[in-house]
């Protein structure tokens, strides 16, 4: 199955669903949605029913006429098609004829169904059911005790199926509840639900706030999760099954709860609707509402199931309103027995953490105010007896010794041990004596936690993306520079071969050039034919050292004008770039004399057919290839430098996730011990009054040790050692 979404995928909104479902032929292409219609509202428009994560829409196929629930998500829901994938699996394995009921639903999830824009997403296809949600059937048949009864007998029922595969629901509440025709439920929504092939995940919800325990956190995932709203919801059937008027007693009309809210949970003795179940005439009703309410703050691992087997109480009048004593002096009624947490009626076994009564062990410092305080006290008594002006400086000893004393007191294990222990009793006084100021500031500092958690969980997630964003941004780096460095190699490697066609060229034309020059000195100016230039002027030519072609390189004219008379005067460039006027060689005569050497240049260029050898052709070339190779290995370089840069960012990925990973680890047994703490102050709370009295006792006691650990006894164990 295809990847439902990525990370943190932007879904669409009920309201872009219900515009893209107008034409269903092109938003859909599974066959039983493809040209489906859907259910339409006053204005013509699909018609959605909203939810924190989804929007669900009524289509009836127009290929098989049958009816679906389409459920569009509106948003990310991590892994959620491995979820459904596994939820679906466990669902198929239930056999429907074990089952209390056809609770379970069909469902299909269609990854990339629905056309949305440009971008599709995906659906979850799920059986129609025609049936009302449990507080519209409350609204109808409360007064019907009967059918209420049956019901909450069938919801414990559906709760014991639930038990008995490992199965939890996360989100029991009136919206998933529906009531069939039958009078049997079904159960709807399993975004939240878990199975055992989900465990050691985390939830994606916390279910609805008015059916879920206080103690509730993200990481409640396990079978146990439902086992508060499953009381919830049971003692309000039964409740309204004892007594139909409670329903408009303690509903409100179109509420989101159905006898009980997320505030009776969180302070159960300031609720306003507690008090009318606990005091209800009828015993079944006040034993499931304190059951409710001893439950609220409890761990979710605590919580008992409800009982599997029916339940019937009969209802008592208002004189026998208080509970009957069974011989093992439970006021709880029989069906209740072990769905309760044990009472013990057995003595408070003595406080452990009391301090001990007396000193024992003589320290050093309890020696030295041994010593001293004698001293400090007849010293200076007798000196001032003896007429000595040591009255005078009689307090000064008097009171360094009596703080020695009273430093070594405070100091002494027993004294701390007992100041630790009467400040533990005076906050647990406080809260027995003040419960619902101890319930507020539990549930101040649980909300503060929730918000750290939450916070923390958000910087988890950011400092997660931010090592992946920079790992993306090392390797990118890593990439972008063996690309530059490539390219910089290419560009050398494609000049490599105009360079060598340039170096084979440069030799030639260095070995044609010594051939035309070695030709040129065999061309004699002695032999030579050359208009108006005789034997007289060949030999002042040889006197300056030119006799060949090759001992000139060409000629210079300088036009003179002196006294009127212009005149102009050839210079010979001699091959070394030495010019020479020799007498008798004007300007034609030079002309002459140049012409003759630059057709001696061509005839020797035109006899020429000089190719380079291959040895010359090879020790060029080698050159050229020797510069190839070395700018291959820099490109291996370049490639090997790359790969690791991105080994070496892929290891900071590594140790980085591992780090992050470990720092949540140790958050995360942070906050289940903090949670645990804040479950034993609930309970702690909630057995305030019974804690009183344990409480005072031990105040008392720490009173009487307080007097057997006061300075007067602590000095005379300190003079004595007893």
């Amino acid at each position: 199955m295809a990847a439902a979404a990525g990370p943190f995928r932007q879904f669409p909104t009920g309201g872009e669903y219900s515009e893209a479902m107008q034409n269903t032929h092109l938003c859909f292409r599974h066959p039983e949605l493809k040209g489906a219609v859907p259910e339409l509202t006053k204005i013509h428009t699909p018609k959605a029913i909203s939810g924190a994560f989804a929007s669900v829409f009524s289509l009836t196929s127009a290929a098989s006429g049958r009816r679906y629930a389409v459920k569009c998500f509106t948003r990310h829901i991590p892994d959620q098609e491995m979820r459904y994938e596994a939820i679906s699996k466990q669902l198929v394995t239930l056999d429907s004829t074990a089952l209390s009921q056809p609770w379970k639903m069909g469902f299909e999830y269609l990854p990339d169904a629905i056309l949305v824009g440009a971008e599709r997403y995906p659906v979850l296809k799920m059986e129609w059911v025609e049936a009302v949600t449990l507080s519209a059937w409350l609204d109808t048949h409360h007064h019907d005790s009967a059918a209420v009864a049956r019901l909450a007998d069938r919801f414990s029922e559906l709760a014991a199926d639930l038990v008995a595969h490992d199965i939890a629901h996360g989100d029991l509440q009136h919206g998933n509840l529906l009531v069939a025709d039958d009078g049997t439920l079904r159960l709807v929504d399993y975004d939240g639900m878990y199975v055992p092939a989900l465990s050691g995940r985390e939830g994606t919800e916390r279910g609805h706030r008015n059916y879920q325990s206080p103690a509730r956190g993200d990481e409640d995932f396990d079978s146990h999760m439902d086992r508060f709203s499953a009381w919830v919801i049971f003692l309000a059937l039964k409740a309204v099954a004892a007594d139909a008027r409670l329903w408009a007693q303690l509903h409100e009309r179109h509420g989101e709860y159905l006898l009980l809210a997320e505030d009776d949970f969180k302070n159960p003795s300031a609720s306003s609707r507690f008090p009318a179940l606990l005091a209800h005439r009828d015993q079944t009703v006040r034993d499931l509402a304190d059951q409710v309410r001893s439950l609220s703050w409890q761990p979710l691992d605590a919580l008992p199931p409800l009982p599997s087997a029916p339940v019937s109480a009969p209802t008592l009048p208002l004189a026998s309103a208080a509970p009957h004593s069974a011989d093992n002096g439970s006021t709880l009624p029989s069906w209740m027995s072990g769905h309760l947490p044990p009472v013990s009626s057995a003595p408070p076994a003595e406080d452990p953490d009391a301090p001990p009564t007396s000193f024992t062990g003589r320290r050093a410092l309890d020696v030295l105010a041994a010593v001293l305080l004698p001293i400090t006290v007849f010293v200076p008594a007798i000196l001032c007896a003896a007429g000595v002006l040591a009255s005078l400086l009689l307090p000064l000893p008097l009171t360094a010794t009596a703080f020695l004393t009273w430093a070594a007191h405070r100091t002494r294990s027993e004294t701390r041990l007992l100041r630790k222990h009467v400040r533990a009793l005076t906050k647990r006084r406080w809260q027995a004596t003040h419960p619902d100021k101890a319930t507020n500031e539990l549930h101040r500092q649980r909300m503060e936690f929730d918000s750290a958690e939450t916070k923390r969980k958000a910087e988890l997630t950011r400092a997660q993306q931010e090592l992946l964003d920079r790992h993306q941004r090392e390797v990118a780096a890593a990439d972008s520079g063996k690309i530059k460095k490539w390219a910089a190699i290419d560009r050398k490697v494609s000049s490599l071969d105009g360079e060598l066609r340039a170096a084979m060229d440069q030799a030639l034309a260095t070995e044609r050039a010594t051939f035309v020059q070695e030709e040129l000195r065999k061309a004699r100016i002695a032999t030579a034919r050359l208009q108006g230039i005789g034997e007289k002027l060949k030999g002042s030519l040889a006197m300056y050292g030119i006799s060949a072609a090759a001992d000139f390189t060409g000629i210079r004219l300088i036009s003179t004008n002196s006294g009127g008379y212009a005149s102009t005067t050839a210079l010979i460039v001699k091959t070394g770039g030495r010019e020479v006027n020799i007498k008798g060689i004007g300007a034609a005569k030079a002309r002459t004399l140049d012409a003759w050497r630059q057709a001696q240049i061509s005839a020797a260029q035109s006899r020429c057919t000089i190719r380079l050898s291959s040895a010359r052709r090879q020790s060029i070339t080698s050159d050229f290839e020797r510069r190839r190779a070395q700018h291959s290995d820099e490109r291996r370089k370049a490639e090997a430098d790359a790969a690791t840069q991105r080994a070496q960012a892929q290891q900071r990925l590594q140790d980085g996730r591992v780090r992050l990973s470990a720092q949540d680890a140790a958050a995360l047994r942070l906050a289940q011990q903090q949670r645990q703490a804040f479950a034993q102050r609930a309970l702690q709370i909630q057995e305030s009054q019974a804690d009183l009295d344990s409480v005072n006792a031990s105040l008392a006691e720490a009173r009487r040790i307080r007097r057997a650990l006061s300075h007067a006894r602590y000095l005379r164990f300190a003079l004595t050692g007893h």
